[in-house]
């Protein structure tokens, strides 16, 4: 089963930034959505907060390898 959220850690391996940037980016996309603290982000919201390319991260994030 492939994951649809995204976590600290894989904002760090994503961006190559510190874990408190990662807390605090996460924070400021769940502010943008009006989310709770335990309600997770989402690959989509992050990908459009940074514009970066839905497809590449998904499949980062689940180990899925291009042949």
């Amino acid at each position: 089963m492939n994951r649809i959220c995204i976590y600290t850690q894989d904002v760090i391996f994503l961006t190559g930034r510190s874990e408190s940037y990662a807390r605090d980016l996460l924070r400021d996309i769940r502010l943008l959505h009006k989310k709770e603290r335990f309600q997770v982000v989402t690959i989509t919201e992050f990908c459009d907060y940074l514009g970066l390319p839905y497809d590449t991260v998904y499949k980062s994030i689940n180990g899925i390898h291009d042949p």
